[in-house]
């Protein structure tokens, strides 16, 4: 795998994962190397608290060592050298440094290489240094990048003689010079193109714009219009047609370090055929902060494609939390909890006997999410973690495959809990679609496809409703209960003390909940779905507890001596 670290692609990472040796081998290409490098991991990208490796000179000689950083920046040498120099050597396209680093090392001063997202960290020594001690973060040049380090060990499926391709392309765009853009771009299948298969997609990136395109979908549009209009610009722009706003559906999905994505061997992708819109629409984030101008581009996503229909259709499910401000986040919390239920009532009506496979998914919040996980719970007992993410970041989201499928049955629980952090803001954060409000989804890949398009929940608003009249008989403040004050003015009025904090969080854990269990149109599954019991867990899965290496005795803290001759600018 490989992924250009900085957004001019000086330093690039390569790595492969051994599950047997349950390590990580990582490669670093430094293009233009000076006078040594920070490279590391933290939990969210910080240079505080962050495990390094650090390769350093002072001129003459270069030295490499397994380091970390403390509350206030300041290095020091691990006592423990987990991470293990394997080489280094220089090459016309620079120098190739290359180690290795257990998944867990029981050092409390190492970070836990998990599952999800990993926050990578870098920095470049401008200028000489006589000792570890001596580098000043704060001075580094320096940045993140987020990646997937742990992806799942999958084979490959085999793919048909008969496949054939299809470029979701921009056309030659110029990149605005501003940090952030979503480009939105229309585009349509052939008239008349009957019912095929998806079986993999991958990216299509412009030679040279690797570290500006930072993830791309394409979504279908919604078959209930005929036609839609042709666009190709920022998708915020005030000329883009509403219209746009009914393409949704997503058929791929990608992020910056991820590969190909393949549909496992039984099941596709289905688009075109009856039934089903001519209509594409490409949104392409780009993440320009060196401002460049005039960059040019024509990234996008490829569909590799079969008219031999596999024997299942695949589908998308949404789970979590609905789009509803009922549900909201109180402002100054670190880790505040929401979950949202599929709840076994409504996999009994919706899921065939056999159930379903899901074989991927994509997790989503908005920017004050920071961890998100699903778990499958039967009969009261979770049984299993579908796909969890102990370092979610709201600018990195990918579809990723599983490690192995998971089966759901009719009767099955899946509960998709979200942590969220307020600490940045002075009023409450409710759901809904803008990006200051939250969501809390995990939309999960799926196979066969069933009717059911979304199961998720939210508290019961009458009971919502009755904590509004609790906050006003034990503040002062008046909230205004009355039904023309919205619920989003009801929250934003709400005195945010440690009753009106602890009051809310108990409401949430033990209040009915609205439950929806909806068809494609939007439309509920026959049954009584309001004021539903919450789902009781009488077990917990355990916490998986980190496998230490076996100790080849104790490497001594000090740095390796490396021979790179005279390093000068």
């Amino acid at each position: 795998y490989k992924v250009p670290l900085d957004p001019q692609g000086l330093l690039e990472l390569s790595w492969n994962v051994s599950y047997p040796e349950q390590a990580v081998h990582f490669q670093l290409l430094i293009r233009d190397l000076q006078f040594g490098l920070l490279f590391g991991m933290s939990d969210r990208g910080e240079f505080e608290n962050a495990d390094l490796a650090v390769l350093w000179s002072d001129g003459h000689n270069s030295y490499f060592g397994d380091a970390w950083s403390d509350a206030k920046g300041q290095l020091h040498m691990d006592s423990q050298q987990d991470y293990q120099l394997l080489g280094a050597r220089r090459a016309p396209k620079g120098l190739y440094l290359l180690f290795r680093r257990a998944f867990s090392t029981c050092d409390p001063k190492d970070y836990l290489i998990e599952d999800g997202t990993v926050h990578l960290i870098y920095g470049i020594l401008e200028k000489p240094v006589h000792s570890l001690q001596a580098i000043n973060i704060s001075a580094v040049h320096r940045g993140l990048q987020r990646v997937q380090l742990l992806k799942p060990n999958i084979t490959i499926p085999e793919l048909p003689s008969d496949m054939k391709t299809m470029e979701i392309v921009a056309p030659d765009v110029v990149i605005p010079s501003q940090e952030t853009t979503y480009w939105c771009y229309m585009a349509e299948l052939p008239d008349g193109f009957p019912k095929h298969h998806i079986i993999m997609y991958e990216p299509v990136i412009t030679a040279g714009n690797e570290a500006l395109v930072h993830h791309m979908e394409v979504f279908q549009c919604a078959a209930e219009f005929d036609s839609f209009p042709h666009y190709n610009g920022p998708c915020d722009s005030k000329m883009k047609p509403d219209r746009l706003n009914y393409c949704r559906h997503v058929l791929a999905a990608w992020a910056m370090g991820a590969q190909a994505f393949y549909y496992p061997e039984e099941a596709g992708l289905a688009f075109g055929g009856p039934g089903s819109s001519r209509y594409l629409r490409l949104e392409i984030h780009y993440h320009n902060p060196l401002v460049f101008k005039g960059r040019r581009d024509s990234s996008g996503i490829r569909l590799y494609y079969t008219a031999t229909l596999r024997r299942y259709d695949a589908g998308i499910m949404e789970l979590g939390l609905v789009y509803t401000p009922v549900m909201a986040i109180p402002p100054g919390e670190d880790a505040f909890i929401l979950t949202g239920y599929c709840t076994d009532k409504c996999t009994q009506l919706a899921l065939p006997a056999a159930g379903i496979r899901i074989f991927a998914s994509q997790l989503h919040t908005h920017l004050a999410g920071r961890k998100v996980v699903t778990v499958l719970s039967r009969d009261g007992r979770e049984r299993q973690v579908v796909n969890a993410d102990g370092h979610y970041s709201p600018h990195f989201q990918e579809i990723r495959m599983l490690k192995e499928v998971v089966a759901v049955l009719p009767g099955d629980e899946l509960i998709t809990t979200c942590t969220y952090n307020t600490e940045d803001r002075s009023r409450a954060t409710v759901g809904g679609f803008g990006i200051l409000e939250e969501m809390c989804v995990n939309y999960v890949h799926y196979y066969p496809q069933t009717q059911l398009e979304l199961c998720k929940s939210a508290v019961d608003p009458g009971y919502l409703h009755r904590y509004f009249n609790l906050v006003n008989r034990f503040n002062d403040e008046e909230v205004c209960t009355c039904p023309q004050v919205s619920i989003p003015q009801q929250f934003f009025s709400v005195p945010w003390n440690t009753f009106n904090r602890d009051v809310l969080k108990s409401l949430y854990g033990f209040a009915p909940i609205s439950m929806h269990c909806n068809k494609s149109s939007a439309v509920r599954f026959p049954g009584e779905w309001e004021k539903q019991p919450l789902p009781t867990t009488t077990e917990r899965l355990q916490e998986p507890v980190p496998r230490c290496p076996p100790t080849p005795g104790p490497r001594p803290a000090a740095p390796v001596p490396l021979n790179l001759g005279e390093l000068r600018k």
